[in-house]
């Protein structure tokens, strides 16, 4: 889980820098869906560590 979360973050971050650069309605669907790479990279990060207390 922590390597598919580390990815899935560093995915996001290029992610968003590439929706940055790209123009119009592209753009913004670039960066949604960086976000969602982004907030699913943290869910499973936090998922391990609560996994890990278990």
């Amino acid at each position: 889980m922590l390597a598919i979360g580390i990815i899935l973050i560093i995915l996001g971050a290029i992610g968003l820098l590439m929706g940055l650069m790209m123009f119009g309605d592209i753009g913004i669907a670039c960066m949604v869906g960086a976000l969602a790479a982004l907030l699913s990279g943290i869910g499973f990060l936090i998922a391990r560590g609560k996994l890990k207390n278990l």
